[in-house]
């Protein structure tokens, strides 16, 4: 049944048509390419989940990238922002591979879902607050299906959305003021689960060394470890 009700929200995701502005920025995209990549058929639409139900670690980032995400049709897959998070993953055995090129490389995830807050690449790679909230029932039922003990929040935007979330479905305590979002910050949930906070590996991040591999690396080796531990 729980792989069936993936099937179907991923489905109804991909779908989505209830954001006019982010849906027509992704077609736009979609038609005008990158250069690099003008003999490719983009994707240009809403980006589903990636990886099977039932997972013990979900990773939330913000949304896809313009020629990334929005051009394969798969999280994180496609741009540098995704090299850097799968050759982590890979390392800690969240990943079968450490290279994420297309929906048909063989890349499998391992115990571990990606999802994001934003479903559609927005403008400059910066949603708004109502685009988000229309995200809102995706990100809940992904939480429901996949039952995850580790949550991830690739960023500030991610971080907030996801203790918003998590308020929402009666995961977290409403105490105020909640944790702030911080490199490898720990909110620990009830039933033994664990929020980590990470910067994302966007490459304003990762080009000024903000984040590095090693500080990434840190990220999942708690993730791992926590899992071990629970």
């Amino acid at each position: 049944m729980s792989k069936t009700r993936w099937s179907d929200l991923n489905r109804r995701i991909v779908n989505c048509d209830q954001c006019t502005r982010l849906r027509e920025h992704c077609l736009i995209v979609a038609r005008e390419k990158r250069k690099s990549y003008s003999l490719e058929d983009y994707w240009g639409r809403p980006v589903a989940n990636f990886g099977s139900p039932r997972a013990d670690l979900l990773i939330v980032g913000l949304a896809p990238g313009a020629h990334g995400a929005n051009r394969t049709g798969r999280m994180f897959t496609g741009d540098r922002s995704g090299d850097w998070l799968f050759r982590a993953l890979h390392r800690f055995g969240f990943a079968n591979q450490a290279e994420s090129t297309g929906r048909d490389d063989g890349l499998i995830m391992q115990n571990c879902v990606i999802t994001n807050i934003c479903r559609c690449a927005p403008p400059d790679n910066k949603p708004l607050p109502a685009e988000i909230a229309a995200c809102q029932p995706f990100f809940a039922e992904t939480l429901e299906l996949c039952q995850p003990r580790i949550l991830v929040a690739l960023g500030g935007l991610a971080w907030t959305a996801t203790i918003n979330q998590l308020l929402e479905i009666q995961w977290l305590e409403p105490v105020r003021p909640q944790q702030k979002f911080s490199h490898l910050a720990q909110l620990k949930l009830p039933n033994g689960r664990f929020l980590i906070g990470s910067y994302h590996p966007s490459q304003q991040n990762t080009f000024t060394g903000r984040l590095t591999e090693t500080m990434l690396d840190d990220v999942f080796r708690l993730a791992r470890s926590l899992i071990s531990a629970t």
